[in-house]
């Protein structure tokens, strides 16, 4: 029975790397990393360059050109930083990675109650799961499966190393988070993501339209569970993350409709986006699945 593949192996050992250097070489790291992939990952950059060009039209080049640099950067220092995530010290995960707002969650734990965690797709995506999880006892959300299986087991292993943390196949669908959630557990759930057509509705993002799950308001009104986002910010100039619980959507999804309270989350997302453009998920095709009879955006 053969072990891990080479690649796994490079992987592990390149991430635990990460792990045990301090945050100034882990910095030099992420810096270098960036430099790389904004000149090598050209199908990426011009992914995000389109995306930022159609969400902020109104913005001079010379200025979406310089997110598009520091958005590389933050984004490799994010995957730098999942060395220490999975790898590291759990007291210096603590001190790299600050929670705010943990308050809201405890009240609603102590109650017993389930909820959602609505957790945009900032690169301190990893940073604020893994800090929720070392704090918060038992959690489920749902997650990509790569397609080479140990490298996939490297996934799987960091994002499931504090507490009871439940991966749900994103080709399970969330009737697999339903499970969890009917089990008490918290629910950390992605909502902005382009995966088709299908169950989709299209809502505006920064004026475009754009397909998305209306699971997080289905989810919220047919079990009323409250919903309570999850900002996490990278500082560039200290190498930390600050994570940042709010208080439940107010009025969420009341009597809106399920397309009204997606198109509400939207207008949301795009005010925490502004606090720090450069840190959103930009090198996602978020606008490839167009409006029947619009043509493709990239």
């Amino acid at each position: 029975m053969s072990g891990p593949s080479l690649k796994a192996r490079a992987l592990r050992a390149v991430l635990r790397a990460f792990g045990r250097m301090g945050p100034v070489g882990r910095l030099r790291a992420g810096r270098m990393l960036g430099w790389l992939a904004l000149r090598l990952a050209r199908p990426r950059r011009r992914v995000a360059r389109r995306n930022l060009e159609l969400c902020f039209p109104g913005k001079p080049t010379a200025e979406r050109e310089r997110w598009l640099r520091d958005h590389f950067r933050a984004l490799a220092q994010s995957v730098v930083d999942r060395g220490l995530l999975w790898f590291g010290a759990p007291e210096t995960i603590r001190e790299q990675v600050e929670l705010q707002g943990g308050e809201h969650i405890r009240a609603l734990v102590d109650q017993g109650r389930a909820f959602i965690l609505l957790a945009p797709h900032f690169i301190g995506l990893d940073a604020a799961a893994t800090r929720l999880t070392m704090e918060f006892p038992t959690g489920a959300t749902m997650y990509t499966p790569q397609s080479d299986p140990d490298i996939d087991a490297i996934v799987r292993e960091g994002r499931t190393r504090f507490n009871d943390v439940r991966l749900v196949s994103r080709r399970d669908g969330v009737r697999g988070l339903i499970r969890h959630m009917r089990e008490g557990r918290p629910l950390y759930y992605l909502p902005d993501m382009d995966f088709g057509r299908k169950g989709a509705v299209f809502v505006p993002f920064f004026g475009v339209p754009a397909a998305t799950l209306p699971a997080a308001a289905h989810m919220a009104r047919s079990w009323n569970l409250p919903v309570l986002p999850v900002l996490s910010y990278w500082n560039p100039g200290n190498g930390r993350y600050r994570i940042e619980v709010l208080p439940p959507l107010a009025g969420f999804p009341g009597e809106d409709t399920l397309e009204d309270a997606t198109a509400r989350l939207n207008r949301e997302l795009e005010g925490w986006i502004l606090r720090c453009p450069s840190q959103y998920y930009w090198v996602h095709r978020r606008f490839k699945t167009r409006p029947p009879g619009e043509p493709g955006l990239y």
